[in-house]
């Protein structure tokens, strides 16, 4: 079995999104910016967390996500399987095929026994339990969300409008008139 990009940045993004929410909802590019995941997978990720009840959506100013049920009530497991990551240690996923010819392989139940300890293990582990555990390592939650502002201490420099022409043919036909 293979935890691949989409779970773990999917399990990340909640955890993330646990720690802050209290604040009201979460953009997805404040938690592209904090974890430095792209924006364009959050929404892909969040897309089927939405489907599966796992967050809640608020559209408009102020807007963004919250968690769709109490972090206690959510599981590992349940925002894995969200996402369609599998969670198979075999082969032939499960459908006991192991060789294409309809025959199992010698290690087939071994990977089975695997699977389902994986599963048992996942869905033991709640995501209250991740972001207690963030907060026990000290990771500092911000009061207030970060809200970036289009406000600089630099001076807003406009261009000169040049009324002279900008190409050849356009100076052609300034002196035609003259």
């Amino acid at each position: 079995m293979r935890l691949t990009t989409k779970g773990r940045f999917a399990v990340t993004a909640m955890i993330d999104l646990a720690l802050r929410q209290d604040n009201g909802p979460v953009t997805l590019a404040a938690i592209s910016q904090r974890q430095q995941i792209s924006l364009s997978y959050l929404e892909q990720l969040f897309g089927k967390l939405r489907r599966h009840e796992l967050v809640e959506s608020t559209r408009g100013p102020g807007g963004g996500y919250s968690l769709g049920r109490k972090a206690a009530d959510i599981t590992v497991a349940d925002i894995i399987v969200s996402v369609d990551e599998p969670i198979d240690a075999t082969h032939c996923g499960g459908k006991e095929n192991c060789h294409g010819d309809g025959g199992r392989c010698m290690t087939h139940d071994l990977w089975t026994s695997l699977n389902a300890r994986m599963v048992e293990f996942l869905d033991s582990v709640t995501l209250q339990k991740l972001v207690n555990d963030q907060l026990e390592k000290g990771v500092e939650v911000e009061d207030k969300p970060a809200t970036k502002r289009a406000i600089s201490s630099a001076p807003v420099v406009k261009p000169i409008r040049v009324n002279a022409p900008n190409s050849v043919f356009a100076l052609g036909g300034i002196s035609s008139k003259l």
